[in-house]
Parts: structure tokens; C-alpha cells; sequence
């Protein structure tokens, strides 16, 4: 019988930053220059996203000829609404504004329940060409817009939806990052249990989506109705192709006539941009909670 093998002693375990006199451990170098990185990163960022913003909102109340003023003064001296009064007088202001707003909110009205019904369809139902159906939906995510615009303007044409009210939602109708987005949060989250409990209390399937699962799905519905809304409130390239009368402008083609203009109208696209961001904001503000929540779900449950 051969003797046993002495075990390897263990490896010493890292020795620790002793602590100073009142007992507190000096912290590694290393990590506090990666958070001062990271915070200069961030701060950074932070410039570079709200700089644009803090020098439109201070043009828009400049005269004219201080908007390029160098060095810039960010407080307006003196401050004016003279820009806002010459575009709200002079332009098509808020038609366009209400023809961006409407739209925006009945696409993402009619998204956010597209979405939400097959997603839910996607997710606890069975039917043939299922899984080639969400191949081909999946897909069309890779396919840049521009690929399916003519098309889609034919499309739109030849089945007499030409008016603008209408023509203006048809892309946003039922997204394909949010039927896959729905799927995934209720398969994730909604167990077939609480459907088959529905089922036995007699409720009908449309009912069970109505009553059971929409409700469910309020964190992810209010990111998605973020995102829907800026998708469509912020499109420029559809409505280009799709509108041909000043008049019926988005908020979006109307502030590039006044951009385009052969004197550069800054004193009239400063203020549009600035009340343009409103109904985003105000969006935001309203969906917040909801937006956070959906993130993070999503985040947590991968």
C-alpha cells in the first residue's frame, strides 16, 4: 500500500489594503480611476446630447442677429418672443403640429394593440406556418426602410389611402420590433395557467386577451408607446415621398422648408424646434414609470 499523497497547500488568500487609524480601508487605486473614467465619459456624453438642446432653446429667444453671436451667451440679453410670434403668425405652425400629433398618437394607438395581439397569438397559440410566419416577420427587421418605401407608396396609392391622415400611420401600424417584443415579455412572464383558469371561467379568447393579458403587459406597452411615438412623430423620409402640399406638412418637412430657405430662417426653425419637442417630452413624463419598468424587465429576465 503506497502512501497518500500530501495535499497542496492552499493558496494564501490576497492580502488586504490595511486599515488607517480610524479603521477605514484605503480604497484600490485602480477601481477609483475607472470610476473617474467612467464619470468623465459620462459628462462627456451629457455635453454632447444637451449642449444642442441648451443652445436652440437660448436661440429661439435671441433676436436674430445674436443667434450666432461668438463668444455665445447662453442667457438671451435682451430675451425676446418676437421668433415665436413670427412663426406662429407667419407659418402653418400648428396645422402641422396637429397633423404630426394625431397621427403620431393614432399609430402608436393602433401599434401598441397590433402589437400586443399577435404577440400574444406568437406566443401561447399553435397554428401552421407559425414559426415560418415569425421567420419572415423577424427578418424584416434586417430590411432598411428605404428598401420597402416605392413599394409601400404604391401600395398605399393603389389602395386609396393617399390621404395623408390615414397614409401618414401605415408604416407603423404593426411593428415588427414590437410583435417580437410582446412575445418575449409574455412568454417570460404570462403562465399558461392563468390563461387556462380564463379558459374554465368561460371567459372567450379575445376576452381572455382583453381582460386578462392586456393589463399584464402595461410596463412593456408603455415602452413600446414611447418608442412608437417617437418613430412616428419623428419620420421625415415617409412623409416626403407621401406629401406634396405645404399644408399638409409634418412638423418635421415644415421646419426643413424653413431650414431650407434661401436666407436660413434660424430665428423661425429655433422656436418650431423648441415647441416640436413638447409633445415629446410631455410623452415621456407621462409613460415614464412604464418605460422604466419595461426596461427593466426586460433587462432582469433577459
Amino acid at each position: 500500500m503506497s502512501a497518500a499523497t500530501p495535499a497542496p497547500p492552499a493558496a494564501a488568500p490576497a492580502a488586504r489594503p490595511a486599515p488607517d487609524r480610524k479603521g477605514n480601508r484605503p480604497r484600490r487605486r485602480g477601481s477609483r480611476s475607472g470610476r473617474v473614467a467612467l464619470y468623465l465619459t459620462l459628462s462627456v456624453l451629457l455635453l454632447v446630447f444637451v449642449a444642442p438642446m441648451v443652445w436652440a432653446v437660448s436661440g429661439s429667444f435671441k433676436p436674430r442677429g445674436d443667434i450666432f453671436e461668438y463668444p455665445p451667451n447662453l442667457i438671451p440679453s435682451p430675451a425676446t418672443l418676437e421668433n415665436f410670434g413670427n412663426l406662429l403668425s407667419g407659418q402653418p405652425f400648428w396645422r402641422w403640429f396637429a397633423i404630426s400629433v394625431t397621427t403620431a398618437l393614432l399609430a402608436t394607438a393602433v401599434a401598441v394593440f397590433v402589437c400586443a395581439l399577435a404577440g400574444f397569438a406568437f406566443a401561447k397559440y399553435r397554428f401552421a406556418g407559425k414559426r415560418v410566419l415569425f421567420s419572415v416577420m423577424f427578418s424584416s427587421l434586417s430590411v432598411p426602410f428605404a428598401v420597402i418605401l416605392v413599394p409601400l407608396f404604391v401600395l398605399v396609392v393603389k389602395s386609396g389611402l393617399s390621404n395623408p391622415w390615414f397614409a401618414l400611420i401605415v408604416p407603423w401600424v404593426a411593428p415588427a420590433f414590437g410583435i417580437f417584443m410582446m412575445q418575449q415579455y409574455i412568454i417570460q412572464s404570462i403562465p399558461d395557467e392563468i390563461l387556462e383558469a380564463a379558459r374554465i371561467d368561460g371567459a372567450s379568447e379575445f376576452g381572455i386577451f382583453l381582460r386578462v393579458v392586456l393589463p399584464l403587459l402595461r410596463p412593456p406597452l408603455g415602452a413600446l408607446a414611447v418608442w412608437q411615438f417617437l418613430q412616428s412623430y419623428n419620420s421625415f423620409l415617409w412623409p416626403l415621398v407621401l406629401i406634396s402640399d405645404t399644408d399638409s406638412y409634418t412638423l418635421p418637412l415644415g421646419l426643413n422648408i424653413l431650414f431650407r430657405a434661401e436666407n436660413r430662417s434660424f430665428d423661425l426653425v429655433l422656436p418650431g424646434a423648441v415647441l416640436a419637442s413638447v409633445p415629446t417630452i410631455l410623452v415621456f413624463l407621462l409613460l415614464r414609470k412604464q418605460l422604466l419598468e419595461g426596461l427593466s424587465a426586460g433587462a432582469v429576465k433577459g
